[in-house]
């Protein structure tokens, strides 16, 4: 292509040789500016140009790495969800059990209460007739002591003698034997 230039120069009346006239161009020149140009562009490609590229890779990595995460993450979250739900099942599970144990054992419990209320109950009224039987055979005894007192007195009061202490006695058990039968 340069080869091409200078021939295209060297001709005269070539529109290419009045173009490079108009503008100034300098084969030399050009020749010291592309030389310029390609190791400016050397170096920006060693010391810029693959630095920017070796960035952008760590940052593809990063982002690829990123949505690696994003991914495992939403793995774990999905796991996670799913052993929390097993978790409320068996909670749930569990609570019911509890709860249908809870109920028996309160109806065993009243049952037993009951049980023993009823036994309760059962002593106080055994009890109740034990003490109404010993005061009806106290109240007995005593109405037969007062009655023999009083066939004593109207005794003494029918005979009209003094009875000595052996009679009250005596006139006593007649009248118990006789309220017994």
């Amino acid at each position: 292509m340069i080869a091409l230039i200078i021939l295209a120069a060297a001709e005269p009346g070539n529109p290419i040789e009045e173009v490079s006239r108009t503008f100034g161009f300098n084969l030399h020149h050009f020749i010291a500016q592309c030389i310029s140009f390609l190791l400016v562009s050397a170096l920006l490609y060693k010391f810029a140009y693959k630095r920017i590229l070796q960035t952008l890779e760590k940052r593809r990595q990063t982002i690829a790495e990123s949505l690696a995460n994003a991914q495992k993450i939403k793995e774990e979250l999905a796991r996670t969800e799913a052993q929390r739900q097993e978790a409320m099942t068996k909670a749930n599970a569990e609570i019911s059990k509890l709860f249908e144990d809870a109920r028996a054992a309160a109806a065993r419990v009243q049952s037993e209460e009951t049980k023993k209320a009823i036994a309760a109950a059962e002593q106080v009224v055994t009890k109740a007739r034990q003490a109404a039987e010993a005061d009806y055979a106290r109240m007995l005894a005593e109405l037969k002591r007062e009655v023999g007192r009083l066939v004593v007195q109207t005794t003494t009061m029918v005979t009209g003698k003094v009875l000595t202490p052996d009679d009250h006695k005596r006139l006593a058990a007649e009248t118990s034997r006789q309220l017994a039968a």
